[in-house]
Formats: C-alpha cells, structure tokens, sequence
C-alpha cells in the first residue's frame, strides 16, 4: 500500500484550514478535513492523476478538492504533501 507523507507545511496548512472553516461550522471543518485526506488516499494509489506543475517547482503536482489545492509530489513508497492551499493563493510565492 502507498504512503502519504505530510511536510510540517502541509500539516500546519491543514490545521489552518480546519480552524478556519470551524469558526463558522466545525461539522464542516472535519467533513472538508475528511475530503481531503480521501483525496491523499486516493492520490497515493494513483500518483499521476494530479496535473504537473513543473513551473512552480520540479516535480510538483496538484489536485484540486473543493476550493483547495493538494500540492505533492511522488516520492519512493507513495506521496508527499508539499502543501495545501487555497485554489486563490499565488502558487509562485508560497513560503
């Protein structure tokens, strides 16, 4: 079975997102939460659904949940969570 691996980034960026979205609906917060660890899931059995991305950076690519945006990259036993951004953000200027 693949591997999801989650960058510090990634993980911070997650707890953003769920304390966000709580404020106004914490059911809505974990069922987002949900959707996007499905999504890893998935991801992880299928590394090259997700569009590449080479232009922000080698080896990145994407998948779009919601209005959010899955940044990983393959790595040897599955994936890796770079971050996970609002589809808004500019792509290009991400600490």
């Amino acid at each position: 079975m693949a591997r999801v691996h989650r960058t510090r980034k990634a993980r911070a960026d997650l707890v953003g997102i769920w304390r966000f979205v709580a404020t106004d609906n914490p059911d809505a917060a974990d069922a987002l939460l949900d959707r996007l660890d499905e999504a890893c899931r998935k991801l992880a059995e299928h590394p090259r659904s997700g569009p590449a991305r080479h232009d922000i950076r080698p080896g990145l690519r994407y998948l779009v949940v919601d209005a959010h945006l899955i940044l990983y990259r393959i790595v040897g036993d599955g994936i890796e969570i770079v971050r996970v951004v609002h589809g808004r953000r500019d792509l290009f200027n991400l600490d």
